[in-house]
């Protein structure tokens, strides 16, 4: 095993070399920020109005309930049948 023949190798990759670090800085004063967008606050607005309004509104089931036990709740055929058809289009 030829030695010199290695230290020579060693020489041209620079492996005797030796490099110091710098020293790291402390992140003991460091913290992390978060900024939300003023869309994503708007977003956020509009999200809790959707989820507290009711499912049902009552004032309009108040009006048709009314309307249904005076007899004087009116249905046309056509926009049933067209309401209908849109029901079973959208189906398939």
């Amino acid at each position: 095993m030829r030695i010199e023949a290695y230290n020579q190798v060693a020489q041209v990759y620079g492996t005797n070399k030796t490099t110091r670090t710098q020293a790291t800085k402390s992140t003991a004063n460091v913290s992390d920020n978060v900024q939300i967008s003023q869309m994503g606050k708007d977003f956020q607005v509009a999200k809790k109005a959707v989820a507290d309004a009711p499912d049902i509104r009552e004032d309009k089931v108040a009006e048709i309930k009314a309307k249904m036990d005076a007899g004087t709740y009116q249905v046309s055929a056509d926009d049933f049948a067209s309401k209908l058809l849109e029901k079973f289009a959208a189906a398939y």
